[in-house]
């Protein structure tokens, strides 16, 4: 397994192919969710991502503090079906926190991370140090939540 952190004027056209491929089977297809996945934030992402036999396995955007919320934020965090339950996304969001705090924290400050999660995450968020602090809501259909972390 080989992990990379890119821009997305760094991605390449094949990486970039597979990201969207992994997003839309995850949210599009298995959640049954029509929503809009090119909503213009990517461009100023920083993309994390993990290949394994040259395919796309995993994935999350980082997103600076102002641009999405006060914040900085990490999102569209999704695993390939058959790597569920393998501890991959708990390394992804792991290796996610540690590059948002050195990523956008001030020296030797930690930053705030705000997440929108799918409510039936609540729990695996909450293992990685993020506390609720919305009541659920109704985004594209599916239960969500607001949770916040210091990294």
């Amino acid at each position: 397994m080989e992990w990379f952190n890119k821009t997305f004027a760094a991605l390449g056209t094949e990486e970039l192919y597979q990201i969207v491929q992994l997003r839309q089977q995850v949210f599009v297809v298995e959640q049954n969710c029509v929503y809009l996945d090119a909503d213009g934030y990517d461009r100023a992402a920083l993309h994390l991502f993990a290949v394994q036999q040259g395919c796309v396995v995993a994935y999350c955007r980082l997103l600076p503090p102002g641009l999405k919320y006060q914040e900085a934020s990490i999102g569209r965090v999704c695993t390939a079906l058959e790597k569920r339950g393998s501890g991959l996304g708990r390394e992804l969001m792991q290796r996610a926190l540690t590059l948002v705090s050195e990523s956008y924290a001030a020296e030797s400050v930690r930053v705030d991370i705000r997440i929108s999660a799918q409510l039936y995450l609540q729990n695996f968020y909450s293992s990685l140090g993020f506390t609720a602090v919305s009541a659920p809501y109704d985004e594209d259909g599916i239960p969500h939540i607001e949770m916040l972390c210091s990294a």
